[in-house]
């Protein structure tokens, strides 16, 4: 299909961090653009202030008057309930209706196309990507799974759309969504078990990763971690190089900490480049940066501008954003939403703060996954000193009989544990002495960091 054939698209899930940033695409080339949320939130706002038509409430009667099936394309998200009103009356009146994924597949084809996958990681390493990509004044066009602090946006371009544009693409596993990809440059940072609503177990997850190994551009090339080099064992039309910390193809050297923020010298067969100064915190940042720093060579950028772009990149909103740091008090918000994203989080912060108190609120993001992880939540969760655990955020998903965060509260070891909701956590924050603060998850608890600052800056 051509997606040319359209003048307006109307979105079901327009809040959505993935599909904002196609919407603000099609804003951008001119095009009507419309779209249906549950709830407004700042993302949405700024949507509405571009020039966009939202609407919060799932009646047919919202549905823009100028949609017609002939020239309106319809892009849902799969997180919309299965019952959603606006869904069935599109697809029953003869609506061309395709996934986010899909509208994702056709934009990237026609392009030189770097997709980034995994389970953690692939937000930070695509921003990152990106940013070296525009400080080396490449045309390029990247559509983002969360918003960059240096562009404050989920979709990051430069220059003119043409022969020579690099799409940068976050290639999501959930719901196969990365399957609708064929990239010339992938990047796959993980793939630790997740979505086993989805896939069942986690052979038939890394069987889903394995197709999109495959999926790599005859003569392209992969940068994948070396913990998962297995899974490219089969790949034989593609260039590969592995990466980690200290292990794998390329690596880091001479590693120097300061307060969390790391200095290293990447070494490899084929690339050397010393004292790259590593501007977001974090062990596992380390490790997205050198997955960067890997494409960025392969597309011919000079070291020098590699260098400025790691220095100067500022991280991702929710991706260990500092909120308040002040001497005696820090308060950082990330969006980790899996067992061994909630570890590494909480061992760079707690090697970053040292002798300090670390209290964290964690609210659990489906009832699928903290039912699938429950032992890894209260596990990783207990390394902080102070757990505040909210009540879990279902998102697309129905209550499951027996699953509660309760699950996870009783095997957690921390000196101090307390269950709270929406309507308690911040008068019980209030009462507690707090050093180092740290909210986590990814589901509305963002909606919480702004009455924390401002309670914070009161005492």
């Amino acid at each position: 299909m051509n997606l040319k054939n359209y003048d307006s698209i109307h979105f079901l899930g327009i809040g959505g961090i993935g599909m904002s940033a196609l919407a603000r695409w099609f804003k951008l080339s001119g095009l009507k653009v419309s779209g249906y949320d549950r709830t407004a939130t700042p993302l949405t706002h700024e949507l509405l202030e571009e020039g966009m038509e939202i609407h919060f409430e799932d009646r047919i009667e919202s549905i823009p008057g100028y949609a017609s099936k002939e020239k309106t394309l319809i892009v849902f998200t799969p997180a919309i309930p299965k019952d959603h009103k606006q869904h069935h009356y599109l697809k029953e009146n003869g609506f061309t209706i395709l996934k986010r994924s899909e509208v994702l597949g056709l934009l990237t084809k026609n392009y030189k196309t770097i997709a980034v996958a995994g389970t953690h990681g692939k937000t930070t390493t695509s921003s990152l990507i990106a940013h070296i990509l525009k400080s080396a004044v490449k045309d390029m066009v990247a559509f983002l799974g969360g918003i960059t602090a240096n562009y404050d946006s989920n979709l990051v371009m430069h220059g003119k759309i043409g022969p020579q544009t690099i799409m940068v693409a976050e290639a999501d596993e959930f719901d196969r969504s990365f399957l609708k990809l064929f990239p010339e440059i992938a990047v796959v940072t993980s793939a630790d078990a997740d979505h086993l609503d989805i896939y069942g177990d986690h052979l038939q997850m890394l069987s889903a990763y394995k197709e999109f190994i495959h999926q790599v551009n005859k003569g392209g090339h992969l940068v994948i971690h070396e913990s998962i080099a297995t899974l490219a064992n089969e790949q034989k039309q593609t260039t590969k190089e592995t990466y980690g910390t200290n292990r794998g193809q390329f690596f880091a050297s001479n590693i120097r900490v300061d307060h969390g923020f790391f200095e290293f010298d990447l070494q490899g067969p084929s690339l050397k480049i010393e004292k790259i100064q590593l501007g977001v915190p974090g062990f596992h940042n380390m490790e997205n940066a050198i997955a960067a720093i890997l494409v960025a060579a392969k597309l011919g950028i000079e070291d020098k501008i590699i260098k400025e772009a790691v220095a100067s990149f500022h991280g991702v909103r929710r991706r260990f954003e500092f909120i308040v740091r002040k001497p005696n008090l820090i308060y950082v918000d990330d969006y980790a939403h899996h067992p061994a994203e909630i570890e590494a989080f909480l061992k760079s912060l707690k090697a970053m703060y040292a002798g300090k108190k670390l209290t964290v609120v964690f609210q659990p993001h489906l009832f699928t996954r903290t039912r699938d992880f429950a032992e890894g939540f209260s596990k990783s969760l207990s390394l902080a000193d102070e757990v505040l655990l909210m009540d879990i955020y279902p998102a697309r998903e129905l209550p499951i009989d027996g699953v509660t965060s309760d699950m996870l509260f009783k095997d957690i070891n921390s000196s101090v544990k307390i269950r709270c909701n929406k309507k308690d956590l911040m008068h019980k924050l209030e009462d507690m002495n707090l050093e180092v603060l740290a909210t986590v998850g990814a589901g509305d608890i963002d909606t919480f960091v702004r009455p924390i600052k401002e309670m914070l800056s009161k005492k």
